[in-house]
């Protein structure tokens, strides 16, 4: 990237976040931070109003903006892509303010993108897995908990919960969602349980504002996700198979939690993360005299088990 291009993508960075650190900056292009205060001196003398605060960031004067920016073809066309997995994988409100967006954008488009966008509109789509359960996010709760998020303020939450086959009206304060195969999560603090809880946000019956401020001082989400994967009581699970019999597995192996495969010559050691030991047990069976398993004694034991029942009725 020439420096011109460089000089105007910090301009572009700088208003698209409230603060940007210098790191920030030399990490994504790939410079020293000696470049970057060089270019931000540039960006100075060019007239465009830059705060900057030792150990905390740079920033642009509150109500400086440059007009509508122009996108590239390609820039335009990821967010196209994106339009197809926002209409498959959340819910009405959020689609409907993708799209809204999305208008903005093409607004600013040179006629010829604009073409080409409308050609290729029809060739890009993001199809259900057949092997996994439909995904469905049934309500619109995802924008109110990141609005809820961004005030931190707490929320109302009638929830149902699956295991009991019951409501329970609770006060939360989210502190993220996530997507995990076809259903959306969030994590959140309950004061009913006084703990840290998931909840899939298809099962939420409703939401409703509260003017209470959060209570707690929350980690990030990504701070919490591996707890919520120990919670689940996953366990590992290692298996060589004969190459031969891969191209049969399809989509099956990401529904019984697949996680990494190395390359043993003519075998390969696969590694899953499983919810159901029992249920990744029924599955080896479709190919078992094809593989063998290295960890855990528990899933050998359970086919042997299995199979002697098996045995027993032929």
């Amino acid at each position: 990237m020439n420096r011109i291009d460089r000089v105007t993508a910090f301009l572009i960075q700088l208003q698209s976040k409230k603060v940007v650190k210098a790191q920030e900056l030399a990490d994504r292009f790939g410079i020293s931070l000696r470049t970057v205060y060089r270019d931000i001196r540039t960006l100075e003398e060019a007239g465009v109003p830059i705060i900057g605060e030792v150990g905390i960031g740079y920033s642009i004067m509150d109500g400086y903006r440059l007009p509508p920016v122009m996108f590239t073809r390609e820039e335009a066309t990821a967010f196209l892509t994106a339009e197809k997995l926002v209409e498959k994988l959340t819910d009405e409100q959020t689609r409907t303010t993708y799209q809204s967006a999305l208008f903005k954008v093409k607004a600013v488009l040179k006629m010829k993108e604009k073409d080409y966008l409308d050609v290729i509109s029809n060739h890009i789509e993001v199809l259900e897995n057949p092997y996994l359960p439909k995904h469905s996010v049934e309500s619109n709760h995802i924008q109110t908990l990141l609005q809820s998020i961004a005030d931190k303020r707490c929320l109302e939450m009638n929830y149902f919960a699956n295991h009991s086959q019951a409501e329970s009206l609770r006060k939360i304060e989210p502190v993220g969602i996530f997507l995990q195969a076809t259903a959306w999560y969030l994590i959140a603090y309950c004061h009913l349980r006084n703990d840290y809880r998931h909840f899939r946000i298809d099962r939420i019956k409703s939401l409703v504002g509260l003017d209470e401020v959060f209570c707690h001082k929350h980690d990030s989400l990504q701070s919490y996700l591996p707890k919520f994967s120990q919670k689940e009581n996953l366990t590992l699970v290692k298996i060589q198979v004969e190459k031969q019999v891969l191209r049969y597995f399809g989509d099956q192996k990401y529904y019984n939690g697949f996680v990494d495969q190395k390359d043993k010559g003519e075998h390969v050691e696969m590694t899953f993360l499983t919810a159901s030991v029992r249920g990744f047990a029924h599955w080896f069976l479709n190919f078992g005299h094809y593989a063998e398993i290295i960890e855990p004694i528990e899933l050998k034991e359970m086919i042997k088990g299995i199979v002697l029942k098996i045995l027993e009725k032929l």
